[in-house]
């Protein structure tokens, strides 16, 4: 794979893989709560859960109620593996800015002369 692949990815394992633990961290009610609407959703899936669990315990109506615990699962879980790619990406490109930052050397002309420096001291 050449370096400029790599650049040019959208997600790659590594993130993947960080980005669909935190997606279950997530669920913990104190962080669910920062967003009303996710919050809501969790609470609805909490809900019919319960539900759907109870149907199959006294042969009640199931399907219904089983595919909206579904749906809503998915929707939470997707929400914040969403969130989760995005922050991993944001601290991934404010890592590459910071290198970028430490590593760029600028020409200074001085008495005649061009000097090198780093580019935080112009």
């Amino acid at each position: 794979m050449e370096a400029n692949d790599k650049k040019t990815k959208l997600i790659d394992a590594q993130l993947f893989r960080e980005a669909v633990r935190d997606a279950f961290k997530k669920l913990n009610p104190k962080k669910l709560i920062r967003n009303p609407v996710m919050f809501v959703v969790g609470v609805g899936a909490v809900v019919t859960s319960f539900y759907f669990f109870k149907g199959l315990a006294t042969n009640g109506p199931i399907a219904f109620v089983g595919q909206v615990a579904l749906w809503l699962w998915f929707t939470v879980l997707f929400a914040n593996f969403a969130e989760a790619v995005a922050e991993g990406r944001g601290r991934a490109q404010a890592e590459t800015l910071r290198k970028t930052r430490v590593e760029t050397r600028a020409k200074l002309m001085k008495d005649g002369g061009i000097e090198e420096v780093s580019a935080s001291q112009l």
